[in-house]
């Protein structure tokens, strides 16, 4: 609420600006090797997206007020047991350095399945940080779009199913013989479960958002969505849509139809990290997209890829 409040006796004209970027440090984890050194690797496989989508806040005078930017990638340059921002805090430093008195926010895009590579030193970091400021950097040298003092939104949490939960005698025998430990714990925490008689969720309530500034749409899905959301929504609303992941909840990894099919790690076991019953049902990519669209046209905008 204080925030709030300083925000409110802090009102002043503005204007707002949209662009986009594109940097290149992220690689698709699922299709390249467990993500070995990039020394060894003669080639790279598998969807990316590369853009970096920019807002900027601009006062009277012309001078930046404030930056909002994004990428699609894990920030896990580091390993989970140093305190650091990682590459998107180097990012912001690097920002707030070239323009005094702004404030420069990052927002994860579609990184379930998205890595950096190389990684794991605080050079490579920093390095990644102050490439992805040069990219938002670079989006304000260029004529960006000026979007018109209009703001609309519309949000719905899509009921996602799960399939039915494994029984308990294949519970065992992950309880027995899984190789990690995270598997077991799962397995054996589901077992507590049906002894105890509890019964499972069936489905999640999956949170949808859309924003319309001016005409620059915004697409804010929870969870962590793999990159295919992100190609997908672009094709069908246009390439200037920014779409965002982690919003509102993070509750799993969300799939694709496609990692669903594969399986792996995103679309198959992260469930137990995050400790629901069972993987999602193979419909949830069809509910996602169809609850977007909808949420658009409630905003004003219109698909621009038709089928």
């Amino acid at each position: 609420m204080q925030v709030v409040g300083k925000a409110l006796q802090k009102l002043a004209p503005a204007e707002l600006w949209a662009g986009n970027g594109v940097v290149r440090f992220q690689v698709n984890r699922r299709a390249n090797g467990r993500l070995a050194p990039l020394a060894v690797q003669d080639r790279l496989y598998g969807p990316v997206q590369p853009d970096v989508p920019v807002l900027q806040v601009r006062g009277a005078d012309g001078a930046v007020r404030a930056l909002v930017f994004g990428y699609a990638c894990h920030a896990t340059v580091l390993n989970g047991y140093e305190w650091c921002g990682d590459y998107p805090g180097f990012a912001q430093i690097a920002l707030e350095k070239a323009f005094p008195g702004a404030t420069a926010l990052f927002v994860q895009g579609c990184a379930g399945d998205q890595n950096p590579l190389p990684r794991r030193s605080v050079p490579l970091a920093r390095q990644y940080g102050r490439e992805l400021a040069v990219a938002v950097q670079r989006v304000l040298e260029e004529p960006m779009h000026r979007l018109k003092p209009l703001l609309r939104t519309a949000y719905r949490e899509v009921d996602l199913a799960f399939d039915p939960p494994p029984s308990q005698e294949a519970l065992r025998r992950l309880a027995r013989d899984a190789e990690e430990d995270w598997q077991k714990g799962w397995a054996e925490r589901m077992l507590r479960r049906y002894e105890r008689g509890e019964s499972f969720p069936r489905t999640y309530p999956y949170p949808v958002q859309v924003w319309r500034l001016g005409d620059q749409l915004l697409v804010a899905l929870g969870g962590e969505p793999v990159i295919d959301y992100a190609l997908e929504l672009k094709w069908i609303l246009g390439q200037r849509t920014f779409v965002f992941g982690y919003s509102n909840d993070v509750m799993a990894y969300i799939p694709s139809a496609r990692v669903l099919r594969e399986g792996g790690y995103e679309g198959a076991t992260s469930q137990m990290v995050y400790d629901l019953p069972s993987t999602w049902r193979a419909d949830l990519q069809v509910r996602i997209i169809d609850a977007v669209l909808n949420l658009a046209r409630q905003v004003g905008a219109e698909p621009e890829a038709e089928g």
